[in-house]
């Protein structure tokens, strides 16, 4: 699906509202440290693929004290927002953002040691070509870890899901676990892992609904006007409605370069 929708001003209110300053998807800091637990950060030089306003790269620099942070986005406003939210907490030095073009990363083979993604690769259709990707920049014994938005299956769209992305307008490139599991270990990854976090995102979904439809309905009809914010309460229903059925799931991915 065409992508129809930015991530301007009014989008991101909305989201940061719900899921955090710097954060575009949900869970926030609790989530990010669950995708990364257990892999050495450390003095490592990591990538962050759909970095956002920069949530994840500024907690990770700030909790794990990696020697370097590299954020990438399409989307020049975010990436603006990143780089003053890094200056801001006084970790530029670390940690940079760049916005780029669609297509391969555009740095060296072996440059990361760690690759990390918080639900953007969904936004990608080519699970092999980005799989690829990552596989060339990781250095040998690199990680790749990363939650994402999944497909049930491979199947054409339901109504209620192709409703669901028509509302989104973001440009998704769902694709089942299934297909990760063949792009990743086509690649060349070993160990590839994957843990389901629908259950979380379905619940978690379901009490945003209530928060944009009672607590936070004022302060963001007042940020970002009432017609914005029914097309956004419009999302969200239709949203947990492809969650309830499981055509539209969540999962952390693990994978290691040899």
């Amino acid at each position: 699906m065409a992508q129809t929708q930015e991530y301007d001003d009014k989008l991101v209110a909305v989201l940061e509202a719900l899921w955090g300053d710097g954060y575009l998807s949900p869970g926030g800091n609790d989530e990010t440290a669950l995708v990364l637990q257990g892999v050495e950060l450390h003095g490592q030089r990591v990538l962050d693929i759909g970095c956002g306003t920069g949530g994840c790269a500024l907690f990770i620099a700030e909790r794990f004290h990696p020697v370097e942070v590299v954020g990438l986005d399409v989307e020049p406003g975010v990436v603006a927002t990143a780089t003053a939210n890094a200056v801001a907490a006084g970790v530029a030095d670390v940690v940079s953002f760049t916005a780029v073009l669609p297509g391969p990363l555009p740095f060296d083979d072996g440059r990361f040691d760690v690759v990390f993604s918080k639900d953007s690769i969904v936004h990608i259709a080519d699970k092999h070509a980005l799989a690829r990707e990552i596989f060339r920049v990781l250095a040998p014994g690199g990680v790749f870890a990363a939650s994402d938005w999944m497909a049930g299956s491979d199947e054409p769209p339901s109504p209620a899901m192709q409703r669901y992305e028509e509302l989104e307008g973001l440009g998704f490139g769902l694709a089942s676990p299934d297909r990760y599991f063949a792009a990743l270990r086509a690649a060349g990854f070993e160990r590839v892992e994957y843990v389901d976090r629908t259950p979380w995102l379905r619940d978690r979904t379901h009490h945003e609904l209530q928060q944009l439809d009672g607590p936070l309905r004022a302060v963001l009809e007042a940020a970002v006007g009432l017609e914005f914010l029914e097309h956004e309460v419009d999302v969200w229903r239709a949203l947990c409605a492809v969650l309830d059925t499981a055509e539209l799931g969540a999962g952390h991915w693990r994978a290691h370069r040899p």
